[in-house]
């Protein structure tokens, strides 16, 4: 479920020596599963773990994890970095703001992990996102645009040279294209 690399285990390790015995951490995600997911890492003394908890032991320390948050913690990876610039603890959880679909699932729900997990984080830069509001019979995804791409006057190329282009290579001989179904309406919301 979560990979924690040496530097980091040992960077724990180093850390719960200073904590009451029998703390370990805690990984979690808050609002697991929307676009405003967070990740992090705290300690947990033992009278901080809930039944339905999962455990998983590292070098020196346990990690716990609670039952919502496991299914996003999914390919987590921490590790320590130290370069030029001092130490750093990272988090990376690929499935934290949409939950992994296996490649057996419906195609509605792989097209929208991608766009939750791939293409929205790329439009979240200029303050937009799209949606999925439905596949055609004849494979077309239908998406709405919001926030800052809603009357963006280059819409039409994210859309295109963008979003399609992704989609059609990550879904060949399942999309045939995708269509725009947002009324455009330039704004100040809009990012030019």
């Amino acid at each position: 479920m979560i990979t924690i690399s040496e530097g980091a285990q040992a960077h724990f390790a180093k850390l719960l020596e200073k904590q009451d015995a029998g703390t370990n951490i805690r990984v979690f995600v808050v609002n697991p599963g929307t676009s405003t997911a967070e990740c992090g890492v705290s300690y947990c003394p033992p009278s901080a773990v809930e039944p339905g908890d999962i455990t998983l032991p590292f070098n020196g320390f346990d990690a716990v994890v609670d039952a919502e948050s496991a299914p996003f913690l999914e390919e987590a990876e921490i590790d320590y970095v130290t370069d030029q610039m001092g130490s750093q603890l990272t988090l990376k959880a690929p499935n934290a703001k949409a939950r992994k679909v296996d490649s057996d699932a419906p195609l509605v729900d792989r097209v929208s992990y991608v766009i939750e997990s791939e293409v929205n984080p790329q439009l979240a830069s200029h303050g937009g996102k799209v949606v999925l509001l439905e596949i055609t019979e004849d494979g077309l995804a239908i998406l709405q645009f919001g926030g800052g791409c809603n009357g963006c006057s280059m819409v039409d190329v994210t859309l295109k040279e963008g979003i399609e282009k992704q989609l059609l290579d990550q879904f060949p001989g399942e999309l045939t294209g995708v269509r725009d179904a947002t009324e455009h309406e330039a704004g100040e919301h809009s990012y030019y």
